[in-house]
């Protein structure tokens, strides 16, 4: 749908040209169409990956079946024993905290230090369950923002950092 969008932004500056270069002001209204066109598009674009989860947003899909040729031997007997349990939560992924609008604009401006694991998608608070004992790099929280971390699910760093900033304004306030 990203592609419509960019054909549709595209059609719309070019028709701008004819509509800059010519007196004929249906140039413009076909470049203001083609830029509401892009518009509505890019809607129903935000409102289906919305609706349909993290599957529709790209999130990449991993399938680990076995091909009918590839199948691994089994020792005999193993067919009666019961299945492996689940891998081990711990080192499955927080997910991403659903940080109300108001706290991401303050934390955005804080440099407040979060902690950060290689090759992992989430930033947290220090005191983060999920970290345990896990080595992290600390960053200051605007620059994990930039370099494209999100807000742990667990520890909820964004709605505690704007707390923190929210609770040090009053008491500034206060005290003059």
């Amino acid at each position: 749908m990203l592609y419509i969008v960019l054909l549709l932004v595209l059609a719309a500056l070019g028709l701008l040209v004819p509509a800059l270069t010519s007196a004929q002001t249906h140039w413009a209204w076909l470049s203001v169409g083609a830029s509401g066109a892009a518009a509505v598009v890019l809607v129903l674009d935000w409102w289906l990956r919305r609706r349909s989860g993290p599957r529709a947003a790209g999130a990449a899909v991993v399938d680990h079946q076995v091909s009918g040729g590839d199948q691994p031997a089994v020792p005999e007997g193993a067919e009666d024993e019961p299945p492996e349990s689940p891998p081990d939560q711990a080192h499955l992924e927080p997910g991403e905290e659903d940080a109300d609008a108001a706290d991401a604009l303050i934390v955005s401006e804080l440099t407040d230090e979060v902690r950060v694991l290689d090759e992992r998608p989430r930033y947290h608070l220090a005191e983060c369950s999920w970290l345990g004992s896990r080595s992290s790099l600390g960053l200051p929280v605007d620059e994990a923002r930039r370099l494209g971390f999100t807000p742990c699910a667990v520890c909820r760093p964004d709605a505690g950092l704007a707390a923190r900033k929210r609770t040090a304004d009053r008491s500034a306030t206060s005290t003059d």
